[in-house]
């Protein structure tokens, strides 16, 4: 374990960092002589970096993390809710994301859509909706970065390649949508609970955001 003034570096972690559009696990960390709480995990040269607020192990010690659950878990939520909105976007207007940002709270996605279609937008929330609650199974495995960039649909960032790394971590969502990600998700849709638009707006002549949280 490496360790700064407000950071520890560990051999393994249970945060997942902030990446993706994700923001990062927190939680406590507990060591000998203290504890402190884990307020950001963020990818750095050698490894995953937990910023800390309270005092800072020494260098070498043996910790003991917790991530908070509760927020890990809304977050695993909400992803998994973007990826079935997203996959529905896509089959029925051809639109690719171009960004998407996950909080504890609440998501947004943004579409590349030159018609604003308020309408069809409801509808394919509602379609998404019946979806979830049909409790489609979350796969994760593993495939040859080659592979997923000749399969049609799984790459569905804009502008935007999976990592240039050999092997790459697939999410399939049975029957609804595959593709690269690092993320968190749940293990089958009737998890996610229901999404809930808050707001819809115009961001430029081709994109379309779209803020949603889930309930309960």
């Amino acid at each position: 374990m490496e360790a700064g003034d407000e950071w520890v570096l560990l051999d393994q972690t249970y945060f997942h960092p902030r990446g993706g559009g994700l923001v990062s696990d927190v939680g406590i960390m507990k060591f000998a002589g203290g504890e402190a709480k884990v307020v950001e995990a963020s990818f750095g040269e050698s490894g995953v970096v937990h910023r800390l607020e309270g005092p800072v192990p020494a260098a070498g010690s043996f910790v003991e993390c917790s991530i908070d659950w509760e927020k890990r878990y809304r977050l695993m939520r909400l992803h998994t809710g973007l990826h079935v909105l997203a996959a529905h976007m896509v089959q029925k207007t051809g639109a690719l994301i171009t960004g998407n940002n996950i909080s504890f709270d609440n998501a947004r996605v943004d579409f590349s859509l030159e018609n604003f279609d308020r309408t069809l937008m409801e509808q394919i929330v509602q379609e998404t909706n019946k979806k979830l609650e049909e409790g489609h199974a979350v796969k994760i495995y593993y495939m040859e970065r080659e592979k997923v960039l000749n399969t049609p649909g799984m790459v569905k960032l804009a502008g935007r390649l999976p990592p240039d790394i050999p092997i790459l971590r697939i999410v399939e969502i049975e029957g609804i949508d595959i593709q690269a990600d690092g993320g968190p998700h749940v293990h089958n849709t009737s998890e996610v609970g229901q999404i809930f638009v808050s707001k819809l707006e115009n961001k430029g002549k081709t994109n379309r955001r779209m803020y949603f949280t889930v309930t309960p």
